[in-house]
Parts: structure tokens; C-alpha cells; sequence
């Protein structure tokens, strides 16, 4: 109560304790299986005693301590680890989580030109886009021919032709900026660009003070609140970001999977760092293994990059953008315009970014409780 009076808010360690002590005082009143009901008073119970821990984009405001629907939840959470410890003899089941938000082929999109062409201009818009020099010539037909290469990444059969097809992502920067503005719109274009220049950055480096502190993340912290260019590490805005990925680390993926991969290893499925004068194309032919796409950074630091690249099927899609924030910003993008699903480490990470940020697909998509926890805190 004291910390929340002080704080308006919560940390990790606190909340835990609360949950803790919620849920013990209801197994010793209810047992190891409480009704719904008392789950669901509890969670009311919390928000209504932290009126900042409440969740506004949810129904309730309390769906990331307990949801009734999904039976999820930090209180849900927490009742099942009892139960687990005090059914030993039985093997727990390893069921598979469902799938967490994201884009993915097939999905439906708000907005589509009304441009409408026939095959036979398709075919004609497809060739001049192949030979064309003009980058005025290759947006026009590039947008022409949105709708055709919207049915194509929503084909699983097509969609890993996309870049034979259309090989001017590998050459023309702002091409996926222009595909995601025909998917959402403007206004849901410029929400991550605008809200980090505001106090996005701002809030996000607040709440990182309450992680437990390590090398690595006071570097993060002492170089994102830096005014001045960074010596070390990688710059401001970029450090930043790194920090949004510490508060919103990848989650359990359950046992069948290896441990649970900590934020500093997941950041490689982010961002990676290619020293200037080294080869783009040797990066790409070292990949073994396929990732969901990421930034390639490339300066003579990292926190000096003059290039970034979003390396997609291990291929490097130059980026507009020669910042950090922007960088991120068509990284983001890229996944919608080529309905290419979160890296699972990234999963809440992109989530946040996805509901909370660009506002896309608000209580349709299934979030952890720590995304919606971390919305409540920078909300409010």
C-alpha cells in the first residue's frame, strides 16, 4: 500500500508478493480450485483498491490478474503452480499455448486501394517495375499493384514468391512504409513515430528503474538518458528500445521447449550489429538457421550506425529510415506487409508495440498480463 501511495504503481516484485498472498488466502478458504467467482472478485478486488494497475483496453480493466473467458491471468497463473506442486503423481500436460496476436497470412486488412487492375495490367505493371530507374515510376506501380501482392502474402502458396516477383523491396527504400500506410491508414502509420518523440521513450526508461539492475542494463539506462553521443553501446534510442525489451521479456514456452531465453539473449532476434566494411552479403549466407525478420545494423559503432537493413528469408531489405526509432518503426511494418508472425522471443515485445502503441487489432488479440500490466503503468 505504501509503495503504490508512493508510486502509483507497482513493481514486479511487490505484484508478485500480492498475487502470492491473494492466492494462498484463497486456497486456504476455497481450496487449490477456487470458483471463477472468487477469482474474478479478486481481480476486481485489485483493481479497484490500484486504480493505475487497471488495464483500460481490456473490458474489465482486470483481465491480466484474472480472465474468465481464457482462464489466464496472474492469479490463474499462480493457482496453477499450486495445484501443480500439490499433484506431483500426475504428469502435467504439455498442451501447446495458442497463438499470441500478430500478423500472420489470411488475416483481414482495413484498407485496400481502389486501384482494381486486370491480369493482363498486372503482368504489365509487374514488368515495368522489374526494368523501371525512376523511383516515381516504381512507388506508382508499386501501389497499383498492392492488392495483387495482398492476395499473394495471404496465400501460403505465393507468398514466398513475393520478392521474385516484386524484387524492388531489395532496392527501393520506403516501399514497405507505402504498403503498410494502403493496409492501415495514415493516422496508424505515424502512432509509434509520434508517441516515442512525446513521452513514450520517457515512460518506458522510468519503468526500467524498477528492473533488477545488472552491467547490462545500467548501460542501457545510462545511455538511453544520455543527452550527449554515446561512447559505448549502442545510442540512446536504441537503448531505449533494448529496455522495452527487458520489461516485456519472452515468455515460458513450456517444457518441451528449451529454457526460457532471457531478454539479453533475445535481443539478437531483434537487432544485430555488422561493423562497417564488412559484407551484408556474407551475413546473409552465414544464416543456417531461418528467423522471422530483424534489423541489421551496420556503422563503424553501435552507436553509430549510418545503415539499417530488415533481413527477411536471408535477404537485407534496405531501411528509409537512418535512426534507430525509424528503423524499428518499418521493422514493426514489415511483419504486417508480409504477414510474417512474431519470433516467439519477440512476442510480447511486438504485441505491446502492436495494441498499446499503433492501436491495431485492440481486444482481439490475446496478450500476456505482463503486455497489458506494462500498458497500465505507461497509460496512466
Amino acid at each position: 500500500m505504501q509503495e503504490y501511495e508512493k508510486n502509483k504503481s507497482l513493481t514486479d516484485a511487490t505484484r508478485r508478493l500480492m498475487i502470492n498472498i491473494l492466492t494462498a488466502e484463497m486456497t486456504d478458504a476455497h481450496g487449490t480450485s477456487p470458483p471463477k467467482s472468487v477469482r474474478v472478485m479478486n481481480a476486481q478486488g485489485i483493481v479497484a483498491l490500484f486504480p493505475y494497475l487497471e488495464n483500460p483496453y481490456s473490458q474489465h480493466g482486470y483481465e491480466h490478474y484474472y480472465d474468465p473467458e481464457s482462464g489466464s491471468g496472474y492469479l490463474a497463473w499462480r493457482l496453477k503452480t499450486i495445484q501443480r506442486k500439490t499433484a506431483e503423481e500426475r504428469s502435467v500436460s504439455g498442451s501447446k499455448s495458442a497463438k499470441i496476436g500478430g500478423p500472420s497470412p489470411g488475416r483481414s486488412r482495413p484498407f485496400t486501394t481502389d486501384t482494381v487492375l486486370s491480369d493482363e495490367d498486372v503482368e504489365s505493371a509487374i514488368a515495368v517495375l522489374r526494368h523501371s530507374a525512376d523511383e516515381n515510376t516504381i512507388r506508382e506501380k508499386m501501389k497499383a499493384t498492392f492488392n495483387y501482392r495482398h492476395s499473394m502474402v495471404s496465400d501460403d502458396r505465393k507468398s514466398p514468391d513475393v520478392f521474385s516477383v516484386f524484387p524492388r523491396f531489395l532496392d527501393t527504400p520506403g516501399l514497405i512504409e507505402q504498403d503498410f500506410r494502403l493496409l492501415f491508414g495514415e493516422a496508424t502509420a505515424n502512432k509509434f513515430l509520434e508517441k516515442w518523440a512525446t513521452n513514450l521513450k520517457t515512460k518506458i526508461v522510468k519503468e526500467s528503474h524498477g528492473l533488477v539492475p545488472n552491467t547490462e542494463l545500467l548501460e542501457l539506462m545510462s545511455n538511453a538518458e544520455s543527452a550527449a553521443e554515446v561512447e559505448i553501446g549502442w545510442d540512446s534510442d536504441m537503448s531505449a528500445i533494448l529496455l522495452l525489451l527487458h520489461l516485456l521479456p519472452p515468455s515460458a514456452q513450456g517444457r518441451k521447449r528449451p529454457g526460457k531465453m532471457s531478454a539479453s539473449q533475445a535481443v539478437d532476434n531483434l537487432i544485430r550489429f555488422l561493423k562497417t566494411g564488412t559484407s551484408v552479403q556474407q551475413h546473409l549466407d552465414n544464416i543456417t538457421i531461418s528467423h522471422q525478420p530483424y534489423l541489421l545494423a551496420q556503422g563503424p559503432t553501435r552507436s553509430r550506425i549510418h545503415t539499417f537493413f530488415i533481413v527477411i528469408d536471408k535477404l537485407a531489405l534496405p531501411c528509409k529510415a537512418t535512426d534507430s526509432v525509424g528503423a524499428l518503426d518499418e521493422l514493426f511494418k514489415a511483419h504486417y506487409v508480409f504477414g510474417t508472425s512474431y519470433c516467439f522471443a519477440l512476442t510480447n515485445f511486438f504485441t505491446f508495440l502492436q495494441t498499446t502503441v499503433y492501436n491495431i487489432d485492440v481486444g482481439k488479440t490475446k496478450e500476456t498480463p505482463r503486455v497489458a500490466e506494462l500498458r497500465a503503468r505507461i497509460l496512466h
